[in-house]
């Protein structure tokens, strides 16, 4: 894959702080002894492992490949090798030894010192390093099987600091691990997944989840998954509004409005683009104009925000398992055809019809719902989840007895399905139409018309 420069993509930095790397311990494991080194690299630390043996290993590479003096290693010892005082003093004769071999290599790291402290997990020229090369290596093969393209956001975070730091892109001078590989394959890759890690990444004490990234050097995608990052710190995602057809945030955001219209909070007033202006309105927000799928559950959301007039193509929306306590703002969705509120804090549908016109699935499973009114003018309604809500009264099902379209409807788990023969009562409100819609008694309505398999009803 081609170089590139990785100037221009953010302000010049300040020098990066030196490195560290102490032996704080020893344990003894089978018959060998394994000395515990802790790494500092600015505000992150981790720890690594090795034995005496993976030191020499490490030092005759790098006399052979770096000239370092043969002698800088303290030398092999057979006799006591695992006394007390031994280990002691080959514990801090390592830590210099180390620290000796940081100081030497101030700026990239040898390749092999990189992989024996594990900068390629833990440190942004190692991770990128590394990233550059495995997309050197299997980036057009990846791109050409059209899969999923699955890295973490601490490989993100590295990527972002990496070109923000203005450095060529080739610190190391192994044209593998050229910054460019990354560059050119994101620039074409389709299908991204970021998914990070609850607590600290690994033996660091990175939480990965809280790191900031920039996902503008990604000018293809069509579909995004994220789970387990912090919305807030997700930047550059609006510059795939062009392509970007499905998408989903999980575990991460705490509104719509800071995925879907980030850049709100720099602005007073702002609309979408192609609407009359009125008032004072100080941005006008292109649209997601391509996108179709929209998966925001399991998030800590309570409102259904004014940032939906941005996404006016969207045919299935899943808010599921979150804190929504008002259907709003679902008139501007024009498009929308399949719709799950499920496990939020909805109390009432009132006026609900004169938001989803062109509604078929609705999953209001899970809520605190005691009537129906509201539903009962969704003429377009084919698939209906009721279930583990709060309904007493059979009259309720009568509200949604007339819906021309309606199929499958699930009331499981309300206070009236302990009626007895509660389902043959729940049918007989549709009248004539009673044998053509399912009244489920075993499990919760699905759609049968062709929704996404990444938005079932729960």
């Amino acid at each position: 894959m081609a170089a590139a420069t990785a100037r221009g993509f953010g302000p010049e930095r300040e020098a990066e702080p030196a490195k560290e790397a102490r032996v704080v311990g020893s344990e003894l494991v089978d018959t060998y002894t394994v000395y515990i080194i802790r790494v500092t690299d600015g505000n992150h630390e981790w720890t690594v492992k090795h034995r005496y043996s993976d030191f020499h290993d490490l030092h005759e590479k790098l006399v052979a490949e770096k000239k370092i003096d043969k002698n800088l290693l303290p030398p092999k010892k057979i006799i006591g090798k695992n006394s007390r005082s031994l280990v002691e003093k080959r514990e801090k004769d390592l830590e210099v030894y180390l620290q000796t071999l940081l100081t030497s290599f101030p700026g990239v790291a040898p390749r092999v010192l990189a992989h024996f402290l594990h900068f390629h997990f833990y440190e942004v020229n190692g991770i990128t390093a590394a990233l550059a090369e495995e997309l050197y290596e299997k980036g057009e093969q990846l791109l050409g099987a059209g899969e999923v393209f699955a890295i973490g956001p601490l490989q993100l975070y590295a990527v972002t600091e990496q070109l923000q730091q203005g450095k060529p892109t080739c610190a190391s001078g192994d044209a593998k691990t050229d910054l460019g590989h990354i560059l050119d394959f994101t620039c074409r890759l389709k299908y991204l997944k970021v998914s990070g890690t609850e607590g600290a990444f690994g033996t660091s004490n990175i939480q990965e989840q809280l790191l900031p990234f920039d996902l503008s050097i990604f000018k293809s995608l069509h579909q995004v998954e994220i789970s387990h990052c912090d919305a807030k710190n997700i930047r550059g995602l609006v510059a795939s509004k062009p392509t970007l057809a499905t998408l989903s945030i999980r575990f991460s955001a705490t509104s719509m409005k800071e995925v879907l219209v980030p850049e709100a909070s720099e602005f007073d007033g702002w609309e979408p683009e192609g609407t009359a202006l009125e008032g004072s309105v100080t941005a006008i927000i292109p649209t997601w104009q391509a996108l179709t799928t929209l998966d925001l559950s399991h998030n800590s959301i309570s409102e259904i925000d004014e940032s939906v007039k941005l996404i006016p193509k969207i045919e299935f929306l899943d808010l599921s398992h979150n804190g929504v306590l008002l259907m709003d703002n679902l008139q501007h969705l024009y498009n929308l055809v399949h719709l799950d509120l499920s496990y939020n804090k909805l109390s009432s549908l009132e006026g609900v019809h004169t938001k989803l016109g062109n509604i078929k699935t609705l999953n209001l499973a899970g809520n605190l719902l005691e009537n129906l009114s509201g539903l009962h003018k969704l003429y377009s309604l084919v698939n209906l989840d009721l279930s583990n809500n709060r309904i007493e009264q059979m009259e309720e099902v009568r509200s949604i007895g007339g819906l021309p379209c309606l199929e499958h409807v699930s009331l499981l788990n309300n206070p009236l399905s302990i009626i007895p023969d509660y389902r043959t009562k729940v049918l007989a409100q549709f009248g004539e139409r009673a044998s053509e819609v399912g009244a489920s008694s075993t499990q919760a309505a699905q759609h049968t018309d062709g929704g996404p398999p990444s938005l079932p009803l729960h």
